[in-house]
């Protein structure tokens, strides 16, 4: 009976030859290749993580903080130029009551460039009735006639007076033109276009007057952060 024959088979079950017996299940390839790679992907996340937090608690990578520097810098030389900029409206005296004409000391030739009739007449009528002084009424000369597509054309005398009456004028109209021209009396012209149907609405005229009266400085807008 061979040494390899188990206790108490009598030798009914013998084992021959020179291999052993295998005693443990085959290995599977894939099985090992899918861990592998499965430990490959555990390891990298992990890794990516750890650099995460890294970059979260040094408070970002070198070129982020520069960038961070320059915005800041940026911001303050902008913040600088706002308070020069307010310093300077201060100084012009922007934002004090502005003296302006009296309607009733501005004279209002009202002319009619389009082929309405009648359309001078009660154009001027209103106007009176808002204080202004009227002088002539009539159809527009040549240059302006049929031409003017607009609500209307103001024209008056160069300078701050002249500019000060045209700007009164305007504050009872819309989408108007302004010029001026070589006159030397103190008169303005209303050549009326063709878009016109009627003067503004008195609160409207009324507000663009006390907007005219009272500038204020035009607030500027940032878009840096404290």
């Amino acid at each position: 009976m061979s040494m390899l024959t188990p206790p108490g088979m009598g030798g009914k079950y013998r084992i021959t030859g020179n291999r052993y017996p295998r005693m443990r299940r085959p290995r599977n390839r894939r099985r090992i290749v899918l861990a592998s790679i499965a430990s490959v992907c555990a390891l990298g996340v992990a890794g990516w993580g750890t650099l995460q937090l890294i970059d979260i608690f040094s408070g970002g990578t070198p070129a982020r903080a520069s960038s961070n520097h320059a915005q800041s810098k940026n911001c303050g030389k902008d913040a600088k130029a706002r308070g020069s900029e307010k310093n300077e409206q201060r100084v012009a005296g922007s934002g004090k009551p502005v003296k302006l004409p009296e309607p009733d000391t501005i004279k209002v030739n009202v002319l009619n460039s389009t082929d309405r009739s009648g359309l001078a007449k009660t154009t001027a009528d209103a106007l009176k009735e808002r204080g202004f002084k009227i002088g002539k009424v009539a159809n527009a000369p040549k240059e302006f006639d049929k031409k003017v597509k607009n609500v209307g054309l103001l024209l008056g005398a160069p300078g701050e007076d002249g500019d000060a009456r045209l700007k009164v004028l305007g504050t009872q109209l819309k989408d108007t033109d302004t010029r001026f021209d070589e006159r030397k009396g103190d008169d303005v012209d209303f050549v009326i276009g063709d878009d016109y149907k009627k003067l503004a609405k008195e609160k409207d005229a009324d507000a663009a007057m006390a907007a005219l009266a009272n500038p204020s400085p035009s607030a500027s807008k940032s878009t840096c952060t404290d």
